[in-house]
């Protein structure tokens, strides 16, 4: 029996024992997170587990008509005998539902810069999406994937490889796309839903972020401060996926957005083109994720962490790290 085999069957040991469970992912939720758990949760329920569906943060609403959104809570309210954290790459990134949990027993994600902190850390690093890892895995955890549950892991499989466009884009998420069409999901409204749909506020705080735009030394950069979020209308305290499109500027070779977070605090957002690793320049400033795709949350004022940040990114292109 190989290690992966050993893995997979005691997680299905552990689901089929587990009655009340709760799952988890990271702060400030993108479609893989909200997949990830939605569809995991799903799953669950199908074979008569109680499932709470827990963020720290808010969802964005183009995701509420997903298969349980409308019960996801921001605390844990009831008793649990397991917990599963998805789509994290350390215990911090789950924000303050974990605040009086002792122990997650399985975490599952696709991050290379993952940090152990559960009782098992499944973790493949070459799976472009938590979501997708999930899919691969239900059957060998002993559970089923539905319409509903199909349609959930699919919105977090187009968010993360923003619709097959990134570089870690591989034939198996495709092919998984393609048997999840075949369960009756609508492959165009879960990417019209997940991609293309955006509010009026959104476009607003899109239109603040432009309108700073810079580019220098192939970085293309822009911010978005809480003046900006008010003036908007914007609720959360992301991008709003304005990096995806950053991205796609001719010559840039690294897009970065800084978001500025009540508390004193800067989210940063990386992109790269291939052969450039943004997760390494992540790692300088705490943070992580992939080589094409990164973040990091970094305490200071706006001002000071873009000059760090805009310093070390242009270093990094020139010298290397």
């Amino acid at each position: 029996m190989t290690a992966n085999e050993i893995i997979h069957q005691r997680i299905r040991a552990e689901l089929a024992q587990a009655h009340s469970i709760v799952i988890t992912g990271h702060i400030r939720p993108d479609g893989d997170a909200i997949g990830s758990m939605l569809g995991l949760a799903q799953a669950l329920r199908e074979q008569g587990k109680q499932v709470q569906t827990v963020l720290q943060d808010p969802i964005d609403p183009k995701y509420s008509t997903l298969i349980g959104a409308d019960g996801i809570k921001d605390s844990i309210e009831q008793a649990y005998d397991y917990l599963i954290v998805v789509d994290s790459a350390d215990r911090a990134r789950v924000g303050n539902v974990l605040d009086d949990a002792t122990i997650v027993d399985l975490a599952i994600d696709h991050h290379i810069s993952h940090e152990d902190f559960a009782e098992i850390d499944f973790v493949v690093a070459d799976y472009e999406a938590t979501a997708l890892l999930i899919y691969d895995c239900l059957s060998a955890w002993g559970l089923a994937i539905s319409k509903e549950s199909a349609e959930c892991l699919m919105t977090g499989i187009l968010s993360d490889t923003i619709g097959f466009r990134t570089s870690s884009t591989t034939p198996k998420s495709l092919r998984a796309v393609a048997e999840m069409m075949a369960l009756g999901v609508s492959l165009p409204d879960v990417y019209f839903k997940t991609l293309s749909s955006r509010s009026i506020e959104e476009l607003r705080y899109w239109g603040l972020g432009l309108g700073k735009l810079h580019y220098e030394d192939g970085i293309v950069w822009t911010s978005l401060d809480q003046q900006d979020r008010e003036t908007s209308g914007f609720p959360r305290y992301d991008d709003a996926d304005l990096i995806n499109h950053l991205s796609s500027m001719q010559g840039a070779l690294i897009a970065i957005i800084f978001v500025e977070q009540p508390g004193g605090s800067v989210k940063i957002s990386w992109r790269s083109v291939p052969g450039v690793d943004v997760s390494r320049l992540a790692s300088k400033f705490g943070g992580g994720g992939h080589a094409a795709a990164a973040g990091a949350d970094v305490p200071g004022d706006l001002a000071t962490v873009m000059e760090q940040v805009l310093t070390k990114s242009k270093s990094y292109l020139a010298n290397g790290l």
